[in-house]
């Protein structure tokens, strides 16, 4: 295994994702530097609570850490783009949260950025880095499922059912003019995309806001967090579901949902990728399991094993059959990558992470479901 402590990270961002960065940095073996909080109150709070032992007062601070190799970005949406820009201008290698950025002018100059930069640059769609959609993008490279012909799925969630239910995002200035699409849609569009090589050219897109008033807190919630205290009704503008039909860029067709509202779906991704001589699908709820369908031949539910899977799915795998791997892992694969290819200054021939040419692609994805909706018809990507 490759020895990370070499790599020194720096953390934007305090809040549940920024956590859960931290946590997989420790796991892999890089030494976490220090952390960056919205305030230095939050900054020096969050470093506590996580036992990192800095707390950088701004990013200035932070970006003149010459301990500082890697900054991973986990703020709002809005703070991407400048924090992105500055980082590479400081000559550090980024991986940032999704969406890349509020806009694809944004991300567009952010990919031409990264490309004139050198460093490694990585966009955290991790959801790729579950080891059973590694072993499906296998599969579809070998032409197990044959030509593909309908991409079908959801993502699907529960935590903003509630009128009381209250976060950033909800926010077009902090969280960009679509929710539920480019907060979670964004991943399913990521990952199918990965999946099956295939990118969408058009869409045909309908938003919907259930809830068009909502209780903000007077102070801030955490991400997933129930809010408290006194509050203030705000009128809302970002969608909290979505129907977007799809066509890609080899002739298959596919239709996608997502919300933000289906109370009971805590976090549901679904995809289902149907072929000419087989079908497989997947559910990041029981994340163990790829489903493979078959015409003439018994279908296949395959749990997680190394020993069983292909070469791109074993290698994202770090736990034997039966121990089951999780959310939280699919940061560590991700990672393990990325530091990989950091220490080696370039990306690798066979790394499978998404890089600022697919994180441009999704906010392009974003910008036509936006046109989509507005004018009630297909709008190319």
């Amino acid at each position: 295994m490759t020895n990370f402590s070499a790599m020194g990270a720096a953390v934007v961002g305090t809040g549940f994702i920024g956590s859960v960065h931290v946590g997989a940095l420790r796991r892999l073996g890089a030494r976490v530097e220090g952390v960056l909080g919205s305030s230095p109150e939050r900054g020096a709070k969050g470093a506590a609570a996580m036992s990192v032992g800095r707390a950088y007062a701004t990013l200035d601070e932070l970006l003149a850490d010459p301990k500082v190799d890697l900054v991973h970005i986990t703020s709002p949406n809005y703070a991407h783009y400048a924090q992105v820009k500055a980082v590479l201008a400081a000559g550090k290698h980024v991986i940032c949260e999704k969406p890349l950025a509020m806009t694809a002018a944004e991300s567009g100059e952010m990919v031409d950025l990264a490309r004139k930069s050198g460093k490694v640059a990585a966009v955290c769609y991790n959801i790729r880095f579950y080891p059973l959609n590694q072993h499906a993008h296998g599969m579809v490279k070998a032409g197990e499922l044959g030509d593909l012909r309908f991409i079908t799925g959801h993502y699907h969630q529960d935590w903003l059912a509630k009128p009381t239910d209250w976060n950033w995002r909800l926010e077009t200035e902090q969280g960009g003019a679509l929710r539920s699409v480019g907060d979670i849609g964004t991943h399913w569009v990521d990952l199918v995309s990965f999946i099956t090589g295939q990118k969408v050219v058009s869409v045909f897109a309908d938003l919907t806001t259930f809830i068009k008033e909502r209780q903000k807190p007077i102070g801030p919630v955490a991400t997933f967090s129930a809010a408290s205290g006194d509050t203030e009704t705000r009128r809302i503008e970002t969608d909290d579901a979505a129907m977007i039909m799809l066509r890609f860029d080899n002739g298959a067709k596919g239709v996608m949902t997502t919300s933000q509202v289906n109370i009971g779906r805590k976090n549901s991704l679904q995809w289902d990728v149907a072929g000419a001589a087989a079908s497989a699908s997947w559910d990041s709820e029981m994340p163990d399991h790829l489903f493979i369908g078959q015409r003439d031949a018994p279908n296949q539910i395959l749990q997680r094993d190394p020993g069983l899977m292909n070469a791109t799915g074993a290698g994202a795998a770090a736990l034997p059959g039966g121990h089951v791997e999780g959310f939280a892992d699919s940061f560590r694969a991700l990672f393990e990558q990325v530091y990989t290819d950091a220490l080696n200054r370039a990306r690798g021939a066979n790394s499978t992470y998404a890089s600022f040419d697919d994180g441009h692609h999704e906010m392009l994805f974003c910008d036509a479901v936006l046109r989509s909706a507005a004018k009630g018809r297909w709008v190319d990507v």
